[in-house]
């Protein structure tokens, strides 16, 4: 789903484990990902400061999945709150995109994904011009709620309906 909305100029964020995932972590390395050690605090927090340096110099723009890891559920976990201090330091806008569940169409026992239809809505930017680093909590959750509704709406909508309100991606 990715791929489909990916601005220009755009770049993950992944974790540091994918770099030695064979030739996976060699075509991230190539393509540019910006990997996190996210067991190393103090080193995570070095590459939030350059990235976002590098955004504002660069005109860079970042995709990062706040919660972190792969989630199974239906729900959202607890977002993480490094994209959020980023986008605070760089006084860059955020763009939330949520996707519908995938469940229906992806065995994760098999690890394999059938024919299906994910809808991808992207939700209103929200700010950071003025905002500090104590502004990142309330930030983060401010975004999550509004992402948690729209992925609860996503979820009770039929996904191959083509006639809802929001476009499909």
């Amino acid at each position: 789903g990715m791929v489909e909305v990916i601005p220009e100029r755009c770049v993950p964020i992944a974790k540091r484990e994918l770099l030695y995932l064979g030739t996976v972590g060699w075509a991230c390395w190539l393509s540019g990902i910006i990997f996190i050690d996210r067991r190393r605090r103090d080193a995570a927090i070095g590459v939030i400061a350059s990235t976002a340096s590098t955004m504002r110099r660069e005109n860079l723009r970042v995709w990062v999945f706040p919660e972190g890891t792969r989630n199974p559920g239906r729900s959202m976990l607890p977002f993480k709150r490094g994209a959020f201090h980023l986008a605070v330091q760089a006084q860059v806008p955020i763009v939330p995109i949520v996707i519908s569940p995938y469940q229906d169409f992806f065995s994760s026992k098999e690890k394999r994904f059938t024919s299906g239809t994910c809808t991808i809505q992207v939700l209103p930017r929200v700010d950071t011009r003025g905002l500090s680093p104590e502004d990142v909590p309330k930030l983060t959750e401010s975004v999550r709620q509004a992402m948690a509704e729209a992925l609860a709406e996503l979820s009770r909508s039929d996904h191959g309906d083509q006639d809802t309100e929001q476009p499909l991606l």
